[in-house]
């Protein structure tokens, strides 16, 4: 069973960003993040959930998810994007996204649990601190999907 934490930030939506992910497996830890110079909140929070189920190589692997994001938990729980995928995630927001979601969290068997955010859970403080750290450096990475989107 692997435990991942993770967060998005952004300041401004859009504007910079980032998302940070903690990996828990027996007594290893593993700490993921990156920063965007322009994206939003919730491509954050949906990159952080990605970026942690792909750093699991081994397939079918038990993973609890843990997020402070409705946006992720209620398309999941509520059966959602079972839907958007029905309909080819047509005119739904960040698709690309949700569809590169949707690959990597079919290769596992994924529980999607909701945290409270700022509610001073360690690991969840802790991704926080990472995506908006991420957030704040000089060199920052480029959505090209968001910024070409919207030109």
């Amino acid at each position: 069973m692997i435990t991942i934490y993770t967060d998005g930030s952004s300041k401004g939506n859009p504007g910079k960003g980032g998302y940070g992910v903690v990996l828990l497996y027996k007594n290893r830890r593993k700490e993921l993040s990156a920063g965007y110079r322009k994206t939003t909140n919730n491509r954050m929070e949906l990159l952080a959930a990605i970026i942690g189920l792909e750093a699991i190589k081994i397939v079918h692997t038990k993973i609890t998810l843990y997020t402070d994001s409705q946006y992720i938990v209620h398309p999941i729980q509520k059966g959602w994007l079972l839907q958007w995928i029905q309909k080819k995630f047509q005119g739904k927001k960040n698709a690309d996204l949700w569809q590169r979601f949707w690959l990597v969290y079919q290769k596992h068997c994924v529980e999607v649990r909701w945290i409270k955010g700022h509610a001073g859970h360690p690991e969840n403080e802790r991704c926080d601190f990472l995506a908006q750290k991420s957030a704040q450096k000089a060199a920052l990475l480029i959505d090209h999907v968001y910024e070409n989107s919207k030109l």
